[in-house]
């Protein structure tokens, strides 16, 4: 189930990140959307190990 977390995260974190980044350029889309990757699997992490223990 942590692992469905994850993904959920990672997917919606790049997607929010991709969005913003957009309106600039196709660069600015893609590091957003690495760095909403990583925003996204921190808190899916965090709110499995809160929601599952």
């Amino acid at each position: 189930m942590n692992k469905l977390f994850v993904f959920i995260g990672a997917t919606a974190g790049g997607w929010i990140g991709w969005l913003v980044g957009e309106q600039v350029g196709f660069m600015t889309a893609f590091m957003l959307s690495i760095i909403g990757t990583a925003v996204g699997i921190y808190y899916a992490r965090k709110m499995a190990k809160e929601y599952l223990s």
